[in-house]
């Protein structure tokens, strides 16, 4: 069967869509359904639209519970209890962060002192994040709060997209969000999907592949965004207890069974360090991770076989 794909920028990414169907005709409408399905997440979790779930969520913090979609209120409930397992280490409310601490956006010369960077990370507590399953409200306990969708977004609607695909048929496929993928079925030669994992000095080259089907990879890497202050580089990912950017890995990639649990674990893993990360990784059933270091040196958890 022949392949068809498609490259949209939704979410601030660029996501890519590649089916296999033996359907030629009808293969531009199946790809306007993934899409589709991209843009409503997007609508619902977006920070930036004044009448998002999501932002009223935030515009009433301190001050009011808001009542939510069952979707939305579902998704903070398995953020949170990701929050829980990493011991905060990945935390929805990072979004209470202040931009004026990091801004990778901007060129930034020098970094925050210690306790600057502290205060500032103060709003960002998970356990801050109130939920009324019989009402299902959203409420967060302090004016300034922030909630964010930042690390686990783009997985949960590659998820959607995915689900949305096989409903309408397609048995085989790929939803790339910049990096964060799921994958069903075969290629058109019947052979797994092949992945490359981006070396973490360049993203446009690999650092290793895989061959995989039925599974979902998401990457995080100090590639995306970072800072060179002094000539160092200094990661995007910054740990929400120091608001200070995390050393010593390069690079987190995680393979799961779902889009949203990998993505939602690159984050934490990088900021708990290679041996709590991989500690946390062999506790969890069906989940595999690959570690890069400061020095390109590979640390895997016991499940990945490497050639």
């Amino acid at each position: 069967m022949p392949e068809y794909k498609r490259r949209e920028r939704l979410m601030g990414n660029q996501f890519e869509f590649t089916i296999v169907v033996d359907a030629p005709n009808h293969a531009p409408a199946l790809l306007d359904l993934a899409v589709q399905e991209i843009a409503r997440i997007e609508a619902l979790l977006t920070t930036y639209a004044p009448t998002s779930q999501t932002n009223l969520i935030n515009q009433q913090a301190g001050l009011q519970p808001v009542a939510v979609d069952a979707e939305l209120f579902q998704l903070i409930q398995r953020a949170n209890t990701i929050s829980r397992i990493t011991n905060g280490a990945f935390d929805l409310s990072y979004g209470s962060i202040d931009k004026r601490l990091w801004n990778f956006d901007t060129q930034m010369d020098a970094l925050p002192d210690l306790a600057t960077a502290k205060k500032m990370v103060r709003l960002i507590d998970y356990r801050n994040i109130v939920l009324d399953e019989a009402n299902q409200t959203v409420f967060l306990k302090h004016k300034g709060m922030r909630i964010g969708f930042g690390g686990i977004g783009k997985g949960y609607a590659a998820a959607c997209a995915k689900n949305v695909l096989i409903k309408a048929g397609v048995q085989n496929g790929i939803v790339n969000a910049s990096g964060d993928l799921c994958t069903w079925g075969y290629q058109e030669n019947g052979q797994a999907w092949t992945i490359g994992i981006a070396h973490p000095d360049d993203r446009n080259k690999a650092f290793s592949g895989m061959h995989i089907s039925g599974l979902a990879v998401a990457t995080s890497g100090n590639y995306e965004k970072f800072a060179m202050i002094a000539g160092k580089k200094y990661s995007h990912t910054i740990d929400p207890k120091t608001g200070l950017p995390i050393q010593g890995t390069k690079s987190v990639t995680v393979i799961a069974n779902n889009a949203e649990l990998a993505d939602a674990l690159t984050t934490p893993i990088a900021v708990m360090g290679i041996k709590a990360g991989l500690a946390l990784v062999e506790q969890l059933p069906n989940v595999a991770c690959i570690i890069i270091d400061d020095c390109n040196q590979m640390y895997t958890s016991s499940n990945i076989k490497c050639a």
